[in-house]
């Protein structure tokens, strides 16, 4: 399956939904938090970190592969692979051009065309994501392109251009690094979701965007 997906999402802040109310918790250090320490499964959790070398063309292709088992995805686990567990899958994530294929692997989802700097060194964050509807990320940017592989539920980005909506099944939704983002679980579903921060590594992941304000669009 083909995907032209899109970016938005993932921050350090997740929300608790308590009788009816929507709190939020922040998250030292401006990331969400390593796996190790998930002990709920609402919120935003660090599955890797790992980098992916120098990118030589402009744009990659964000590759999720599926395997029945870990040794079976890591047999095959290539340069710019990496090996996660996540959403009751063992994943194969992968960052290589259009077309790319590892063996053994059930095709999930080809995701891209993603916006690199040719020539720069990259990095790639990879989380799950698991909101209930309501939830929202304080507003932020990302020092690279942010994607993500929704399984189930429904986002809402504002961006100074206006707003987008990502669904599993959904239009593509592209937003390169630089712009600041504000994130709301929307719909009915929770939203569960692979999440790829593609930075450049001498950049932060993610960092807030004291310099702008949302406008609310995705309660509208």
């Amino acid at each position: 399956m083909k995907a032209r997906l899109g970016i938005a999402f993932c921050w350090s802040v997740f929300g608790v939904l308590v009788s009816g109310t929507l709190f939020s918790q922040p998250i030292d250090g401006g990331v969400c938090r390593p796996v190790s320490e998930r002990k709920t499964e609402v919120g935003c959790w660090i599955l890797a970190n790992d980098d992916v070398g120098t990118l030589r063309e402009p744009e990659v292709f964000w590759h999720l592969e599926a395997y029945p088992t870990r040794a079976a995805a890591l047999a095959v686990k290539g340069a710019r692979g990496t090996v996660v567990e996540a959403l009751e899958k063992v994943w194969l994530l992968s960052i290589e051009p259009a077309g790319w294929r590892s063996p053994g692997a059930e095709r999930v989802a080809e995701i891209g065309p993603i916006p690199v700097h040719a020539g720069d060194p990259y990095s790639a964050q990879y989380m799950e994501a698991v909101f209930t509807p309501g939830m929202t990320a304080p507003a932020h940017r990302h020092g690279g392109p942010e994607i993500w592989y929704t399984a189930s539920g429904e986002t809402c980005l504002e961006t100074p251009d206006g707003k987008v909506v990502g669904r599993p099944a959904g239009a593509p939704v592209i937003i390169p690094e630089g712009p600041p983002m504000h994130l709301t679980a929307t719909g009915t579903d929770v939203r569960r979701a692979l999440v790829l921060i593609l930075h450049g590594s001498s950049k932060p992941a993610t960092t807030l965007a004291h310099d702008w304000t949302p406008k609310g669009l995705c309660k509208q």
